[in-house]
């Protein structure tokens, strides 16, 4: 049985965008059952923890012996055991093997620079220097990726773990309208959150949150 990591909770705020979600998401696409150790969010992780993930962070992901960490090497690990998220054909399958890399490595960076600036350091004159920098750069970036999804469906036609990945830092920004107020990107992160292996995984995420909710 596959067992991944997890945070027993996390404020609404973060409910959908705790990482563990991309992993959820990917098995659910798979049809592989699995169960989640919960960690207590914020709190020192527990003793061999580290032994596991070398950052202390969710989630990990276990089966008969391989451990591994980072949701992009986790999922493209699940992907690779399915024609859902990865397709048979050499070339489309490299094709949505690179969107995952680009959704991480040039979307993501950006993506990550702007909610660090929202979310911890809100309030602070050089976060509010900083930030028409940052996203003007991250405009940039969503306004080619616009360009090039166009009235595609998904990134390469089919939906694929590159959609999985790109959806999935999409939604981090969420509590901006850089996503909202783009007829395109709006619409396809709609249509990739629709997909009921992702709605099932959030409901499983969400549930765990609420039954270990603080009083």
């Amino acid at each position: 049985m596959i067992t991944i990591s997890a945070f027993k909770w996390v404020p609404p705020m973060a409910h959908g965008l705790a990482r563990d979600i991309r992993v959820r998401w990917a098995l659910e696409e798979a049809g592989l059952p699995y169960r989640t150790t919960l960690l207590s969010f914020g709190d020192t992780p527990p003793a061999g923890y580290g032994e596991l993930q070398p950052f202390g962070q969710v989630p990990i992901f276990e089966e008969d012996g391989l451990v591994l960490f980072e949701t992009g090497a986790i999922v493209l690990h699940v992907a690779q055991r399915s024609s859902a998220l990865l397709p048979a054909n050499p070339v489309a399958r490299a094709r949505a093997t690179s969107w995952l890399f680009a959704a991480l490595d040039t979307v993501e960076l950006r993506v990550d620079q702007l909610c660090e600036l929202d979310l911890f350091y809100r309030g602070q004159e050089w976060a509010s220097v900083r930030r028409p920098q940052v996203e003007q750069a991250l405009a940039k970036r969503l306004a080619q990726l616009a360009a090039w999804i166009g009235d595609k469906d998904y990134l390469e036609q089919e939906f694929s773990v590159g959609d999985l990945m790109m959806a999935s830092v999409l939604r981090a920004l969420r509590h901006t309208e850089l996503v909202a107020r783009d007829r395109v990107l709006s619409a396809y992160l709609a249509r990739c959150d629709a997909r009921p292996a992702f709605q099932r995984a959030l409901a499983a995420q969400v549930a765990e949150f609420n039954a270990h909710r603080p009083d």
